[in-house]
């Protein structure tokens, strides 16, 4: 995103620019490697087809969140290991360190490509001459491809921050020591949540073609057991060791299931040639998709997609609504002269989203405050008395009796209940 802020000034726009060439990416690299797994352009066509018209990537894709740019980094990883396997070159290993290097440095998600390496073998020819020699090439590229990913996260270390990394991560996944304490305690309920937002967004009749394709193995039996075992693996295993979860971080896992249910799609439209039964199926398996499609483009408040990221996006604190519109009103505030902002809450959509495009403005002062005391700070007292000074309330509804002058309220999604609210410091 980086790259795009220094071309564009606004934030969102560049944010947003990254989804769509992530999705483009995506679709592309679907396209690949369901082609090189099953040599059908019927099958590669409607996979990418398939990526397109499922909420999953449109959701994330529309707020431009970075989950589509893992999706595309773990799908050209996949695609990219698929090749080293059949081909056993240089070149394709080059390629496949720099994917894996580039996913690990987006998300720690990255790794998972890495350490599922090894499954691709199910498509390593056996049958072949010398085939012990080229299964040593296939393992000293595999190394190279590792040693490449790492000295790419390497750049990470360069950072003095570089720890908070690991740090982050525990929030989300147990570290070995706690996973020990409990192992299997919360593997149910976990896997409970990830398919039921699996299934949500891909719809049942999506999820349901992708598994009865991926079980008739009397056609293409390696290339169904790898994709199924490139989305259980680390299914199963952000179900047994998941803390916090959320729909987002399936998004790259369930990208095998859409080349598996492609290839039942293809089969139901050409066993039923001539039928009705060929469109009907098609309104089943598409209609469901297209319905909430639809919601998320047009009206994303009624959207029917699950109420984890329903709450998240829409409807609950972390929702943006009405961050447009304090932005606005500071930025016209910094135009007259020295402003104070304070927000609750030292990470995340606050501060950060006024951070984004107002951090350089010399103007300005912004300071995340956690927790929220019973009484405003001496600082923020001071600040008021010398010049403008507000306070913007998002997570904390329960406004403490500070002296405030409150400018706007913004209702999160539907709720009535939950509101962004910004004041003025008035000592």
């Amino acid at each position: 995103m980086m790259i795009f802020l220094r071309i564009f000034h606004d934030p969102l726009f560049a944010g947003r620019l990254v989804s769509v060439f992530s999705g483009i990416a995506t679709t592309i690299g679907i396209w690949l490697a369901a082609w090189e797994l099953f040599k059908n352009k019927k099958i590669s066509y409607t996979a990418s087809l398939l990526y397109i018209l499922i909420p999953f990537g449109l959701m994330y894709d529309r707020m431009a969140l970075y989950d589509t740019l893992s999706g595309a980094l773990s799908i050209w990883s996949f695609y990219l290991a698929i090749l080293l396997a059949k081909k056993v070159r240089l070149d394709v290993a080059l390629l496949l360190g720099f994917s894996l290097g580039l996913s690990m440095l987006n998300k720690t998600s990255g790794f998972l490509s890495l350490y599922m390496l090894p499954g691709t073998l199910i498509l390593f020819d056996w049958r072949r001459e010398k085939r012990m020699k080229r299964l040593f090439s296939w393992v000293g590229l595999a190394l190279a491809a590792a040693v490449i990913s790492q000295l790419l996260y390497s750049i990470l270390r360069l950072s003095p921050l570089f720890a908070m990394v690991g740090q982050k991560d525990t929030v989300f996944v147990y570290s070995f020591a706690e996973w020990l304490t409990h192992p299997f305690n919360f593997l149910y309920g976990n896997l409970r949540g990830l398919f039921d937002w699996a299934i949500h967004y891909l719809t049942w009749p999506i999820f349901v073609a992708s598994i009865l394709s991926g079980l008739s193995l009397w056609k293409w039996p390696r290339e169904k057991l790898l994709l199924l075992g490139w989305w259980f693996a680390p299914f199963f295993a952000l179900a047994i060791d998941g803390r916090v979860l959320y729909p987002r971080f399936i998004l790259f896992m369930v990208l095998p299931l859409m080349i598996l249910a492609a290839n039942g799609i293809v089969w139901i439209w050409d066993h039923f040639r001539g039928s009705i039964w060929r469109w009907a199926l098609m309104v089943l398996l598409f209609g469901g998709s297209l319905y909430t499609d639809y919601y998320i483009i047009a009206n994303p408040l009624y959207a029917p997609i699950p109420q984890a990221d329903a709450g998240q996006y829409i409807d609950d604190w972390p929702s943006g609504w009405g961050m447009p519109e304090v932005n606005e009103f500071l930025a016209h505030e910094v135009q007259k002269g020295k402003v104070s902002v304070y927000t609750d809450g030292t990470f995340g959509l606050l501060p950060y989203s006024v951070e984004i495009y107002l951090v350089d403005n010399p103007n300005i002062k912004i300071k995340g405050l956690y927790p929220v005391t019973a009484t405003p700070s001496a600082e923020m007292i001071t600040d008021a008395k010398d010049h403008p000074t507000y306070m913007i309330f998002n997570q904390t509804q329960n406004i403490p009796e500070w002296p405030l002058k409150l400018i706007a309220q913004y209702q999160k999604g539907k709720r009535t209940d939950v509101k962004l609210r910004l004041f003025e410091v008035t000592p």
